[in-house]
């Protein structure tokens, strides 16, 4: 079935799709002042239920995989600056290949057994800044001789054990962090931590995980100023001025044949499209010799020759396994460090889910599927620990926005996207192309994407009044604060000197991150300084988890365990777990059961939406 076309004679959806549409939630039926440009708008070509051809959700699938591209990429690259690991390409490869596989794993669980909305899972954001503070302890600083390329042997011993001990001492922590946030999930005490936290709490926290990243983006931007000025531009000026223009690209159906359809590239995207230039540029740039050879020059950085031998180097085929780095180590300090990213994880993923929810076509999620997405999302940090990605997993907001463009909220879109994600981890010689990114390319997407993400998180007091000088004081002490103290003890290392090494770790890593002393502030003073629930937010930002459709027919066709489980869990105390849904007999006359004591069954995706509350949607 084609689009329907507007007044200007595009398509309204990104792809032209076949498929029946169904409406968004939230749309008003029988609305004769809505114009049928509005109406289309609010269709989708396939709901989360649906089962697009498989050519198109691969099709889709990939698109998905690209969107994520951008953040996936840039967890690892920023981590080889911590484990010492700047003039090592080869194994920044493994590195980026591992990300991509547990990447994929999780996503096939999240969607199979977790909260199952097609949302995608990859690494975070919000572990990495415990993660930079705990690598810039005084006992794992990088020795001097790993910043100089022309001393560093990746193949010697001493060279592997500097890396290694440390992506072990991180693995241990991630992996005994995430069982925090298994054990909040599958309880189900994501709703307690839900009534104290508000949006004065979260917004410096997300803010501050962008604002404390600054420092990467400038190192990496600065090696030639030329070179990342024209990605920035580039992704700004697709992102933001070109998102409108559709472009024809040839397209099959079988209603249709072959014809063009008008697909907006530039709206899904920008950062592969703008990095992608700005590498070629400097690859030819290179080859005409154009940037300098010589390393001391300024813009050397800038050449994309500098890590060639890397592609010949890696395998075609490498499967990462569980503890490939080595056996794991546990520090203390490492680990209260990742619980506050954990904490933040799981808030941020809640807003997700609502999200996901509305733009898909599904019911508001129940409490027993936010309980198990995020009980999913710490077995998947517990993966990603121990297969040592340095990093833990997280819903991607980026992706939920990208169902709302592509106008597909089909979860198989998100399998397709999982198996490919799976096979590019498996498919050694892919991670080993992106290492040949010049770091210029990089941080000018870094100061695209990290500006984002700090904005992302300010977006989070609309909930709240910010006419109040008590929320201004209260966010504004809190931001500065995150600012200030982490700084001053990075210049001040040995400040600490309690008699306790144990203690001093973990006060030295809690404040170094940036994102917990604000969080922390925020915390503290919006729970303690009096004011109404309606001033804080907290009425708006908890209305989207009051509306519980957990007793709904239709919310069985979207949440219910697959492959029968339900049905052996109806007869069993196991229904009445935290994370299991609740048995609905698919017959209810001559039950027994009382018929009006159940929602009446709406069409899927007809629902009136509530507020949803997105931690960081880019």
């Amino acid at each position: 079935m084609a689009p329907e076309k507007d007044s200007n004679g595009l398509d309204n959806y990104a792809f032209a799709l076949e498929g029946h549409f169904c409406d968004l939630p939230g749309t008003q039926h029988g609305d004769e002042v809505d114009s049928s440009a509005e109406g289309d708008n609010n269709k989708l070509a396939y709901c989360v239920t649906d089962v697009p051809p498989w050519y198109l959700c691969i099709i889709l699938g990939i698109q998905h995989c690209l969107t994520a591209f951008g953040g996936i990429i840039a967890i690892p690259l920023i981590l080889s600056q911590g484990l010492c690991l700047q003039h090592d390409g080869l194994t920044q490869s493994h590195l980026i290949s591992t990300i991509f596989f547990v990447s994929g794993i999780c996503t096939l669980l999240q969607v199979t057994f977790g909260i199952r909305l097609p949302i995608l899972q990859g690494g975070t954001f919000t572990l990495l800044a415990p993660s930079m503070a705990m690598l810039s302890m005084p006992e794992w600083t990088c020795p001097t001789w790993t910043q100089n390329a022309s001393l560093v042997n990746a193949s010697s011993t001493e060279f592997i054990e500097v890396w290694q001990s440390r992506m072990r001492a991180l693995q241990g922590s991630i992996m005994v962090g995430s069982l925090f946030q298994v054990f909040v999930g599958f309880s189900g005490l994501i709703g307690l931590f839900m009534r104290f936290i508000g949006p004065l709490t979260i917004a410096p926290t997300i803010s501050l995980i962008g604002l404390s990243l600054f420092d990467s983006a400038g190192t990496s931007a600065g090696n030639h100023w030329g070179i990342s000025a024209m990605t920035t531009s580039l992704i700004i000026l697709f992102s933001q001025y070109l998102r409108h223009i559709a472009v024809p690209f040839p397209f099959y159906s079988k209603a249709k044949k072959l014809h063009t359809t008008r697909v907006y590239v530039f709206q899904i995207l920008p950062v592969l499209l703008g990095s992608s230039i700005s590498w070629l540029i400097c690859y030819i740039l290179t080859t005409y010799n154009v940037l300098p050879s010589n390393p001391a020059q300024y813009g050397y950085l800038a050449r994309t020759d500098l890590k060639g031998d890397v592609i010949a180097q890696a395998p075609w085929i490498s499967f990462p396994y569980p503890g490939q780095w080595g056996t794991p180590t546990v520090s203390l300090a490492g680990v209260v460090g990742i619980l506050a990213g954990v904490i933040s994880s799981m808030i941020e993923s809640v807003g997700d889910y609502h999200a996901c929810a509305r733009l898909s076509g599904a019911p508001p999620p129940p409490k027993h599927a936010i309980n198990r997405g995020i009980g999913i999302e710490g077995l998947g940090c517990l993966l990603a620990g121990a297969w040592g990605t340095g990093n833990g997993t997280t819903s991607y907001s980026e992706n939920v926005g990208a169902l709302g463009i592509t106008k597909v909220g089909s979860r198989m879109v998100i399998v397709a996207s999982g198996v490919l994600m799976v096979v590019m981890g498996v498919f050694g010689k892919a991670g080993a192309i992106f290492t040949t990114i010049p770091s210029p390319v990089v941080g000018g997407m870094f100061m695209v994407m990290f500006g984002v993400v700090a904005a992302a998180g300010v977006s989070n007091l609309q909930y709240a009044d910010m006419n109040s000088s008590r929320n201004i004081f209260i966010f504004g002490f809190s931001m500065f604060s995150g600012l200030v103290i982490p700084n001053w003890i990075l210049k001040n290392p040995n400040t600490f000197n309690t008699g306790v090494v144990e203690l001093d770790q973990v006060l030295q890593v809690l404040l170094t991150t940036s994102m917990f002393v604000g969080g922390l502030f925020g915390f503290i003073l919006d729970n303690t300084i009096p004011g109404s629930k309606q001033e804080r937010g907290i009425l708006a930002w908890n209305k989207a988890h009051e509306d519980d459709s957990s007793n709904t027919l239709e919310s069985g066709e979207v949440y219910n365990l697959p492959f029968g489980i339900n049905s052996c869990l109806a007869t069993s105390w196991l229904q009445y777990l935290p994370f299991c849904p609740r048995s609905v007999p698919c017959s209810l006359e001559g039950s027994g059961a009382d018929i009006n004591a159940l929602e009446p069954k709406q069409p899927l995706g007809h629902q009136q939406p509530p507020p949803v509350i997105i931690g960081v949607s880019l």
